[in-house]
């Protein structure tokens, strides 16, 4: 049995190949975005034989995947947390659709938000959408956990939800493969012509099916291998672990054996029975789980029985971040090994825009147009050019979500500040701001849009930009060609840049400036993988 050493998220593709996978679809968000990485380097995507593709933004990769598993076929979705808010639309009707081929939605958690806007708890996405979710502890867990997805998804013919988080999917641990490697379901559509016409006749009797599947989908859960009792002889208090917390309860005992009963849960309905047990045979329940209080909720609800059920609710584990070995240790009122302290010398050191970042010559150009005008008039996106917000800039005012900045910045032009600027990136800009930038041109609102094109998707580490001609973009949707500015952000063109805002800034209508050059990460990588090929010509020769 071959042996790997892979993160959570590799070995999430891993197990998606191996189970017969036939298109893994994504958009890069920390921490998922290993997932198809990993994917498009295997040797069945070199080949061929799968489709790995980063799509525009995460509906349109559901909606993608979803169209394979309608072929019969297997199919896998890969995304952030809050990517699942951009794929809602497809992800909630998936259910109602059902699956023909098996089908896979792995959202990845951000506990602590180390890269993200919230904490957001996917769990809640897969109870609304009424489908299985599973959340495994390790990477092993991972891999045989995606096994699983795909044929629980053909059993029920629903959608499952594989739910991970930001530790799991950047730690790495040893994952033995399958033996037995399945090959890719033959082509075949669906029985029923009416299961993927969602008209209302249709739906609501598609709605029923899914609502007689619960009692099913339940069963499945209670029956689980993820899902298990580990006796313990101290009944005076009983644990709840989810996923990736079991590890942080075992990691508080030098060998790894827990003196209370544990109950650790990785495939969701929560399986009744089980928690029925652990209620009725321990004195007081402890809830561990990686994100919202999931799990304790339904506790509270299910067994609301008089005994004390301890977690993020009650403050026994703190409402906000991660979990970790230290905050279980102290839920247990075991002794909590903080680290050596940081030494005072060390001085924390904030995010920057890379040294000869394209960015920084944008924000100096648009800082300098904006002197002659009130404060409070920029609103930004997601993406690097977010540290514009830091200093020495300060030259953005606002950062939400994904294609916030055009629409944010027409409500604010509708208020009554004007002239309003909207700053985004070319992957935002293709990813959710084209539909922002129809709504500026059809009420020719006074704004001016900004889109910083270094021609790559730079913050979640240099994957390629979508398109490369945006300005034919930003014309078709109805911006007049004068009124669209492409300039290079360089310091030599400085006063000539300067020169360009404080025009369309004056104009009251819609423009667009587009400030292009190459990411100086992505372009230092090129240069030096061409040097390193011409060395290797030359040493052949």
């Amino acid at each position: 049995m071959e042996q790997l050493v892979l993160l959570g998220d590799e070995a999430i593709a891993q197990g998606a190949i191996d189970a017969g996978v036939t298109g893994i679809y994504a958009y890069p968000g920390t921490p998922s975005t290993e997932i198809k990485e990993y994917a498009e380097r295997s040797r069945e995507a070199r080949e061929g034989k799968i489709n790995v593709c980063w799509c525009a933004n995460e509906k349109t990769a559901m909606e993608t995947a979803l169209g394979v598993s309608y072929a019969g076929k297997r199919g896998m979705v890969s995304m952030k947390h809050v990517g699942l808010n951009v794929a809602a639309d497809p992800f909630v009707n998936s259910a109602i659709t059902g699956a023909n081929g098996g089908l896979l939605v792995v959202s990845a958690d951000d506990p602590s938000m180390h890269s993200s806007q919230n904490e957001q708890d996917s769990r809640y996405y897969g109870k609304l959408a009424m489908i299985p979710i599973l959340e495994p502890g390790n990477q092993q867990e991972a891999y045989d956990m995606a096994h699983e997805c795909f044929a629980l998804s053909e059993r029920l013919h629903v959608p499952v939800l594989l739910r991970i988080t930001t530790r799991l999917a950047h730690s790495r641990a040893v994952v033995r493969r399958r033996k037995e490697i399945l090959e890719q379901n033959p082509l075949t559509l669906p029985e029923n012509p009416m299961q993927f016409i969602l008209l209302p006749l249709s739906a609501r009797k598609r709605y029923r099916e899914l609502l007689v599947k619960q009692e099913r989908i339940a069963r499945e859960a209670e029956g689980s291998p993820f899902n298990n009792w580990i006796d313990g002889s101290d009944r005076s208090l009983g644990i709840v672990a989810a996923g990736i917390a079991y590890n942080y309860l075992i990691e508080n005992y030098q060998d790894g054996k827990c003196p209370h009963p544990v109950v650790k849960i990785g495939h969701y309905p929560m399986p009744v029975r089980l928690m029925e047990d652990l209620y009725q045979s321990c004195d007081t329940i402890l809830v561990l789980e990686d994100g919202y209080p999931f799990i304790e909720e339904l506790l509270r609800g299910y067994l609301n029985r008089g005994k004390r059920i301890m977690g993020r609710l009650d403050g026994t584990i703190p409402r906000d971040g991660e979990l970790n070995p230290a905050k279980v240790a102290k839920a247990l009122g075991l002794p909590v090994h903080d680290g050596i302290p940081v030494p005072g010398l060390i001085v924390s050191r904030p995010p920057s825009l890379c040294k000869g970042c394209p960015h920084i010559s944008s924000y100096n150009a648009l800082n300098e147009a904006m002197t002659s005008y009130s404060k409070g008039r920029v609103l930004s996106d997601i993406g690097c050019y977010s540290l514009g917000a830091l200093s020495p800039y300060r030259a953005i005012d606002s950062v939400v979500e994904m294609g916030s900045s055009i629409t944010m910045a027409k409500g604010v032009a509708d208020a009554g500040l004007i002239p309003s600027v909207a700053v985004i990136g070319d992957s935002t800009f293709i990813h959710s701001g084209i539909t922002g930038l129809i709504d500026l041109v059809n009420s020719s609102s006074p704004v001016t849009v900004v889109i910083l094109d270094n021609q790559t998707t730079a913050m979640t580490g240099g994957q390629p930009s979508m398109t490369s001609r945006i300005e034919n973009i930003v014309e078709g949707v109805g911006v007049e060609k004068e009124h669209i500015r492409v300039v290079n952000p360089l310091p030599k063109n400085h006063e000539e840049n300067v020169k360009i805002f404080r025009e369309e800034l004056a104009y009251h209508g819609v423009s667009v400036i587009i400030p292009r050059r190459e990411c100086i990460q992505t372009a230092t990588r090129k240069l030096k993988q061409a040097r390193n090929k011409t060395k290797a010509g030359e040493e052949t020769s």
